[in-house]
């Protein structure tokens, strides 16, 4: 099955305080909550970046998370730390993939953001997936996540128009 491709990402950083998303989803991870076929959630903190309504993240194609979400395209999100310890209460979302183009975009929205982290996390994030046999590098996507509340509330306005 394709990824489902989406619109283009708007180039120019969000707003602060757009939708109110730097309130409701503080700090620099968020955990993503998929779910298996049985209908398991798997929990995951990903960094992410706030654009135009959505919250924005990349992982590799390949990726758990990107397969239960082609699969299943409703997430639960909420702020967490990096350990994947909630700090909120989860949202229900809808997760959609970006074009190739977009997920570019996405790519240099996360790397301005974590600019310190890539240089001195990164690296030691790689070493230990290296030690425990994981694959590195291939392909990667970008996925867009649209928390149901605000989708439905922007419908509404939009129809009060």
């Amino acid at each position: 099955m394709e990824p489902q491709m989406t619109g283009r990402v708007d180039e120019s950083p969000a707003a602060p305080g757009e939708h109110g998303f730097e309130g409701r989803f503080p700090g620099k991870y968020l955990s993503v909550t998929s779910f298996k076929r049985d209908g398991a959630g798997v929990a995951t903190p990903v960094w992410f970046v706030v654009e135009n309504g959505r919250l924005l993240i990349h992982t590799g194609s390949q990726s758990g998370k990107a397969k239960r979400i082609r699969r299943n395209p409703s997430v639960l999100i909420a702020p967490c730390t990096a350990s994947g310890r909630l700090r909120g209460d989860p949202v229900s979302a809808m997760a959609e993939f970006l074009s190739e183009r977009d997920s570019r975009q996405v790519m240099r929205l996360l790397e301005r953001k974590y600019r310190v982290d890539r240089v001195l996390l990164l690296p030691l994030y790689r070493l230990v997936q290296w030690l425990r046999g994981a694959r590195t590098g291939g392909a990667s996507v970008a996925i867009a996540i649209t928390p149901l509340a605000a989708s439905s509330s922007s419908r509404q306005s939009e129809e009060k128009s």
